[in-house]
């Protein structure tokens, strides 16, 4: 199986990083800067499941593939969807990693709903100022299905081909219903962490507890509207991850405010507020916090 890789950033250079390790087909399309660093310095990972140093990927692309795994920034789906369009063909299956559910739309117009996975990625990963990716904890899935739950032909061969990686391949017949749970967890860690500007131990030791929680279930209250109503073990969970004492996580949206990057708040807190019905006021409150820092940010001050 052919497998393009849109980036080669933390999300894209992991996983596609470890499908190389592996001996499979693999090439990245990447920017110009990054292809040179690639050529110099290889694809290098450092992780706790073991560092890899891979010589010289390939980025040269050429021909139709038949799986694109597409990691993206919400903000440049535009850009990647043109980047890969010509090395769609026939028989060509896209996977999506963003957040959030917006992009499916995007891509189902511009390359038919046929064609596009569910798929969402699960792990902490960062590129350091040396270009490496630095795995930060002990999640790597990747998960991924049929958005109608089916289990075809297609995702079974991709299964195949994604598996003995390293990270863990998981084929889910629920896979809408999973990105809907995870998008419920990262809009409230990012509206959470964002608008307090503090880690989630630190927002708790603050009294913030119950702030956390009401947001969180506004964003359960919106995907419940919606139709994909989190399971019980996952709101547990989630309800843990957002409250819990003395924790240093924090959104890596707050990490990108706090480096004057742009944001997805618009893909993430934007786009899920508009799907809801209800009152939704402590997410729109972090929303506009989060558009008041963008409209900052355009201005350079």
């Amino acid at each position: 199986m052919r497998i393009l890789v849109l980036g080669a950033g933390a999300i894209g250079g992991y996983f596609g990083g470890r499908l190389l390790q592996a001996r499979r087909d693999v090439t990245f399309l990447v920017r110009p800067a990054r292809a040179a660093r690639l050529a110099e310095t290889g694809l290098v990972i450092k992780s706790p499941f073991g560092d890899a140093t891979l010589p010289a990927p390939p980025t040269t692309v050429s021909g139709a593939y038949d799986l694109v795994l597409l990691s993206c920034k919400a903000y440049d789906l535009e850009s990647a969807m043109e980047g890969i369009a010509p090395a769609v063909g026939p028989r060509t299956t896209i996977l999506p990693l963003l957040n959030g559910m917006r992009h499916l739309d995007a891509l189902d117009q511009r390359f038919g709903k046929e064609r596009v996975l569910g798929g969402l990625a699960i792990a902490a990963l960062t590129l350091d100022d040396a270009g490496r990716i630095l795995h930060l904890n002990q999640n790597q899935t990747l998960t991924f299905g049929e958005r109608d739950g089916s289990r075809s032909p297609r995702v079974l061969a991709i299964e195949t081909a994604l598996s003995g990686a390293t990270f863990e391949a998981k084929l889910s017949e629920q896979i809408v219903l999973e990105m809907w749970e995870k998008w419920v967890l990262l809009a409230t860690l990012a509206a959470e962490t964002c608008l307090m500007r503090a880690s989630v131990g630190d927002i708790v030791a603050a009294g913030g507890a119950p702030f956390a929680t009401a947001m969180l279930a506004e964003s359960i209250a919106i995907a419940t509207a919606s139709g994909y109503p989190p399971r019980d073990p996952v709101r547990e969970r989630v309800r843990g991850t957002i409250s819990a004492e003395g924790s240093t996580l924090t959104a890596s949206m707050l990490r990108d405010v706090e480096r004057g990057s742009r944001t997805e708040a618009d893909h993430i807190l934007g786009d899920l507020i508009r799907r809801g019905t209800g009152d939704s006021a402590l997410l729109s409150l972090a929303y506009l916090h989060l558009r008041a820092y963008e409209v900052r940010r355009a201005r350079g001050s």
